[in-house]
């Protein structure tokens, strides 16, 4: 059945959602739900209201990759669309599907190859070295607030340096980035004034994208947007300008509230636990792999809703066209079938098949600079002496997006 998605009302959300995304327990640590829901429900069942939930990590790889899913029209999906002049909808890139997203897709990605990722490593490690100097110069205890601090603004300077983005930007972006990660969540959970918050930070966004192309196009650069205008000027595979403001502003919503994201979840997944941190200081060529634990741990994306393209079955269940799927990330990635001991943070865990970044053709265009920047933060954090002030910081609401508010932590400044 094709679910109806009403107007905001909390007692409806809980008839499609079998979580309480209002509830600030379940915001501050939502694992335990999880565990409760597989535990009683099983890996994929239907909500009253029709949605089909997936804790499955094999069910929803399996929905990822399947041909069969995807983003649609329907209501669940309509709300994150913006409209052409002509009143024709234009779609961010995670929410294309193909043949719009085959022809943008591989455009975005020349920005997030390898190479041009590790060459922004070695800046990076100097923007958390000195954010952090200068953070605990500032302070009168020691106390620093990592996230605020060190992390987020670390985020705006990476996405910053791959995009060429005027410093003119970074405060408003930082502002922006809250309530866009916000709008990540679906609109049926967001009240009017939080749909307008969101909405207005697209835009800011979108005015900023707008405002790059067209000094782009009198005055280009070695960068993304550069060649995303140059592809507009050569005829080949072309972009609106609409198209091409909204990408870029998928971009860097991605970039200054995703990056900052998983680097706070991983910091304080490792700090959380002193043996898994003394390990790591002997181990910090490991970074790569630890980071993938920690994103497996506790990933920012908590949560994606796919929509069936065409009659199908997944599971055991048929879906008829219209039908939703809502992958629970943050579940998938604690499946016990597939993790041994999965609510254990283990450094050591052999390389995981985690489903932080998404799977299959909508896999996270900027996770090679999100991973890069987390392990970056951790080697360069743990180099000095660090004590959690609080072991529950304040998380941002919202239930697709987890991010932390703040971190705050003591740090002793090696010598």
């Amino acid at each position: 059945m094709t679910t109806e998605i009403p107007a905001f009302d909390a007692d409806i959300v809980r008839q499609l959602l079998p979580i309480d995304p209002f509830d600030p327990a379940f915001q501050l640590d939502p694992y335990p739900v999880y565990r409760r829901i597989r535990e009683e429900s099983g890996q994929i069942f239907r909500m009253p209201a029709g949605t089909t939930i997936v804790l499955s990590h094999e069910l929803s790889s399996a929905i990822f990759k399947s041909p069969h899913f995807g983003f649609g029209d329907g209501p669940m999906i309509s709300d994150q669309f913006y409209p052409n002049p002509d009143g024709a909808p234009v779609r961010p890139l995670m929410f294309m599907d193909p043949p719009d997203h085959t022809r943008i897709r591989p455009l975005v990605n020349k920005a997030f190859t390898p190479r041009t990722v590790e060459r922004l490593r070695g800046k990076a490690e100097q923007y958390v070295r000195e954010l952090l100097v200068t953070s605990v110069e500032e302070s009168t205890d020691g106390t620093v607030d990592l996230m605020n601090s060190v992390l987020r603004p670390l985020s705006g300077l990476v996405i910053g340096d791959l995009l060429n983005v005027p410093q003119r930007y970074h405060q408003d972006f930082f502002a922006f980035s809250k309530e866009s990660g916000r709008g990540l969540d679906p609109a049926f959970t967001l009240t009017p004034e939080q749909r307008a918050a969101r909405d207005a930070a697209r835009g800011g966004f979108i005015a900023a994208g707008a405002e790059m192309v067209a000094e782009r196009r009198i005055k280009p650069g070695d960068d993304l947007v550069s060649e995303l205008v140059a592809v507009m000027a050569e005829g080949g595979e072309r972009l609106t300008d609409l198209e091409l403001s909204v990408t870029i502003m998928n971009l860097l919503a991605a970039g200054f509230s995703g990056i900052a994201a998983l680097t706070g979840n991983c910091t304080i997944g490792l700090l959380r636990e002193p043996g898994q941190l003394a390990w790591f200081r002997d181990h910090s060529d490991q970074a790569a792999p630890v980071v993938e634990e920690l994103l497996r741990m506790d990933p920012p994306l908590q949560l994606l809703i796919r929509t069936a393209l065409a009659d199908t079955e997944v599971g055991g269940f048929t879906f008829a066209e219209g039908d939703h799927a809502v992958l629970l990330l943050g579940a998938a990635n604690r499946d016990p079938e597939v993790y041994e001991n999965p609510d254990t943070l283990d450094l050591t865990r052999p390389a995981n098949r985690n489903l932080g970044f998404g799977h299959g053709i909508h896999f996270c265009v900027a996770a090679p600079i999100a991973r890069m920047a987390a392990q970056v933060a951790l080697v360069e954090l743990v180099k000095h002496d660090l004590e959690l002030v609080t072991e529950h910081p304040e998380h941002w609401p919202g239930m697709t997006l987890r991010t932390l508010g703040e971190l705050p932590v003591r740090v002793r400044l090696a010598s």
